[in-house]
């Protein structure tokens, strides 16, 4: 069988979660035209998001904050509702999936208008690194989860405490959902093409919320263009910011792809060792036609700070686990540990 010859996307993922990314973001397109009446500070320097009122009223900042906490504990309640009750997985939309829609439609509304109204995100309080921050651990943790079924490096297993496992696919849905929602609140919702862009990814992010203990969840092909879609989104984002880093973005979280991101799809290791060498070919061509050849290291930054944070993640749950008195959690199935 051809290692291209996939079977189609779920249904709910592919359809569910491109509509509703696709509808909010045409929300928000079609809004945008009415904030031009709102004073923002607009480009000083690096880290500092232009995004912002200059001057901030307490309703501004109110209406960001309790739009973020309701959210953010409405998606909780339900993730914990559905863990208690002990969903399995399931071909269908149930209420917990039905109840997660909800919510997200809601809240992703509710934003829309708070920004016609009040404008400021969560910018206005919190550094612009906290946000980039909650998404990149996302992604972090899932290396981690994953590392059972396609390793670290090439496909190579890394042999990681079974407790450290479980307790990431026990809780991810918690730490997945606050800092999608988080990153998303931090936002006004405003209509330049780097944030329509990167809205639709996040809301894509966020349908995976809606899938929880539906086998879609679960599909390693959408999981992995959820993974992926970062690669265009950061370069999206570098071109719109003009400082020549889009190769940086694009071939360091390429790499990511290339060393970890590929592997336990059942591709073959001559065709896994073709993309390698078909990536490495490009990166170069890329770097030399834009006479930054010299600068070609730049992209061993994410790949070397992704890594890094996976080790670092690993040693933390070490010493918290030697810290904590001895429990049951060992024991508990991986399918039990499994939620959204």
């Amino acid at each position: 069988m051809s290692p291209f010859s996939f079977k189609p996307l779920p249904f709910a993922a592919l359809a569910g979660g491109l509509g509703f990314a696709l509808a909010s973001i045409a929300v928000i397109a079609a809004t945008a035209g009415s904030l031009s009446h709102f004073e923002v500070v607009g480009p000083t320097r690096p880290f500092q998001y232009p995004w912002r009122l200059t001057e901030p009223t307490d309703w501004s900042r109110a209406s960001a904050w309790i739009g973020y906490a309701l959210h953010n504990l409405s998606v909780w309640g339900i993730i914990a509702y559905a863990q208690r009750v002990k969903l399995g997985f399931s071909d269908r939309f149930r209420g917990a999936n039905w109840a997660m829609v909800g919510v997200h439609v809601v809240f992703v509304g509710l934003h829309i208008l708070q920004t016609q109204i009040w404008y400021d995100g969560l910018a206005q309080d919190v550094p612009e690194v906290t946000a980039l921050g909650s998404v990149a651990l996302m992604l972090m943790v899932i290396l981690l989860m994953e590392s059972p079924r396609r390793g670290l490096f090439w496909g190579r297993k890394v042999r990681f405490s079974k407790r450290l496992l479980i307790v990431c696919k026990r809780y991810h849905g918690y730490l997945f959902s606050w800092a999608l929602i988080y990153t998303f609140w931090y936002h006004p919702a405003v209509a330049t093409p780097g944030h329509l862009w990167g809205f639709f990814y996040l809301l894509l992010l966020l349908w995976q919320s809606t899938l929880l203990f539906h086998r879609a969840h679960l599909d390693r092909r959408w999981t992995l263009l959820l993974e992926i879609l970062v690669i265009p989104h950061a370069v999206l984002v570098a071109i719109a910011q003009g400082k020549g880093l889009w190769a940086m973005f694009g071939f360091g979280f390429g790499s990511v792809f290339i060393l970890t991101q590929m592997h336990g799809l059942g591709w073959s290791p001559r065709l896994r060792r073709g993309i390698g060498l078909l990536f490495v070919v490009s990166m170069v061509v890329a770097y030399s036609l834009t006479d930054r050849l010299g600068q070609i290291h730049e992209v061993t930054r994410i790949p070397v700070l992704d890594y890094l944070v996976v080790y670092l993640l690993v040693g933390l749950f070490w010493l918290t686990d030697r810290l904590r008195p001895p429990g049951n959690l060992g024991q508990t199935s991986e399918p039990e540990a499994l939620e959204s």
